[in-house]
């Protein structure tokens, strides 16, 4: 048995979102959304109820790593987690290609690492997780988009390194998934993951952090 609380953030853009509440006032474990933060946390207090764990989604759909950043104080900091799962990086592709307002990679690199250089400096007991951001080659996603968040999942891993931080390899995962069945089984429109997508996610996820009990 334990008192031990560990407060989970997750933050990221709508995959992390998935239609959680908006209501800063809500408790923990609560308005989860419906997909994967939701399915980690049913995992976790399930499997281990005297842990005290408190689960928060911030997703917030749209988000590029600049949005991102100018919440962060109060969607991240504020909440003093002990530990942070960070997924960012689809839209700064996507709204280049969709109406020209992305976040190139040189850019995306240099704002996500001043972001966790601000955590580090105001959290230091912080654990970070960075999420790699993810495609498959359909629906809304061109080949075109393929080399460039390529460029994207070499920055999170670059940032995982200097940041001593675990790097949770989506991309591999969703490579590996279409072996079993199709692009769509898993992300409806090549960015948004299905219900399986999700749930393959979460026990990707809970597989790739250390420590959890």
């Amino acid at each position: 048995m334990t008192n031990k609380t560990t407060r989970i953030l997750f933050q990221g853009d709508s995959i992390t979102d998935a239609g959680r509440s908006r209501d800063a006032n809500l408790a923990p474990n609560a308005g989860l959304g419906g997909g994967y933060p939701n399915l980690i946390a049913a995992q976790l207090l399930n499997r281990s109820p005297a842990h005290g764990y408190q689960i928060i989604n911030r997703g917030t759909g749209g988000n590029r790593v600049v949005d991102l950043y100018a919440r962060w104080k109060i969607d991240a900091l504020n909440l003093n987690p002990d530990l942070i799962s960070i997924l960012i990086g689809v839209n700064d592709t996507w709204h280049e290609f969709g109406g020209r307002n992305g976040v190139e990679v040189d850019r995306y690199r240099t704002v996500y690492r001043m972001l966790l250089e601000w955590t580090r400096k105001a959290l230091p007991a912080t654990r970070l997780l960075i999420c790699e951001p993810f495609v498959l080659p359909v629906g809304a996603v061109g080949r075109e988009w393929l080399p460039e968040i390529a460029e994207r999942r070499a920055v999170c891993a670059e940032l995982a390194k200097a940041f001593d931080a675990p790097l949770v390899s989506f991309q591999k995962l969703f490579d590996e998934a279409v072996k079993e069945a199709p692009e769509t089984y898993w992300l409806s429109d090549g960015v948004h993951p299905t219900l399986a997508g999700h749930m393959r996610m979460a026990d990707y996820w809970l597989r790739s952090v250390p420590g959890l009990a």
